[in-house]
């Protein structure tokens, strides 16, 4: 039995969100954060090739062994979507609701993260798929999720935007599931490494396979 997405970003906690000029280098970034002990990257549509990033990166694994999850962010349209399920993806998030996706990812049985900030946004996206990405997150900080979290009590919340990755712990004890991080990640391998060790959170012994390519909420 193999985890579903949800189940690896709860784990891992810290999501990296790259964008990048092109694919070559999001696909560097990837590898090196693969090595690095993560599991679950997002890439985004605003990366130039995107989709040809997605592609060569969907085949990979991580350090111990176990296939990538690889994601898509900022996912907008029908289109997009479609595209990055074609590819491979393993999950598709929004940084706003997109019924567009909503649609498509119903559709097709994929994991959907839609994305909101007013609390009936959030509560919308949970009901859809039991998850929803909280953006711009530092506009309400962890107070915000510490409320969300009050009457959405097993939702999935992902906080992403302006976050740092010194701030993870704060998020994570205000009720975040997971935390999306798109900059100051560290370039050092041994420090990206160490960032990910203290991130990681517990997870099931059989979470070995790849999951979320057909697997809906």
């Amino acid at each position: 039995m193999s985890c579903h997405p949800y189940e690896v970003l709860a784990a891992q906690r810290l999501l990296p969100v790259l964008r990048h000029a092109d694919a070559d280098e999001a696909v560097r970034a990837t590898r090196a954060l693969l090595a690095a002990g993560c599991r679950a990257v997002e890439l985004t549509t605003t990366t130039p090739g995107w989709a040809e990033a997605l592609t060569r990166t969907v085949p990979l694994v991580d350090a111990h062994g176990r296939p990538a999850l690889i994601g898509v962010g900022t996912v907008t349209t029908a289109a997009q979507a479609e595209t990055a399920l074609d590819a491979g993806a393993a999950f598709l998030i929004s940084p706003y609701p997109a019924p567009e996706v909503r649609e498509v990812t119903a559709r097709r049985g994929a994991v959907f993260v839609e994305g909101g900030f007013t609390p009936g946004e959030i509560a919308a996206a949970v009901r859809s798929s039991g998850a929803a990405k909280v953006f711009p997150a530092h506009v309400g900080g962890p107070g915000f999720i510490r409320s969300l979290r009050a009457v959405l009590p097993g939702a999935v919340i992902i906080p992403t935007g302006g976050i740092r990755p010194a701030e993870l712990d704060d998020w994570i004890a205000a009720g975040a599931s997971a935390v999306g991080v798109g900059g100051e990640l560290p370039a050092d391998p041994g420090e990206l490494a160490a960032l990910f060790a203290g991130a990681a959170g517990p997870c099931r012994a059989d979470c070995s396979g790849r999951s979320g390519r057909s697997e809906g909420r």
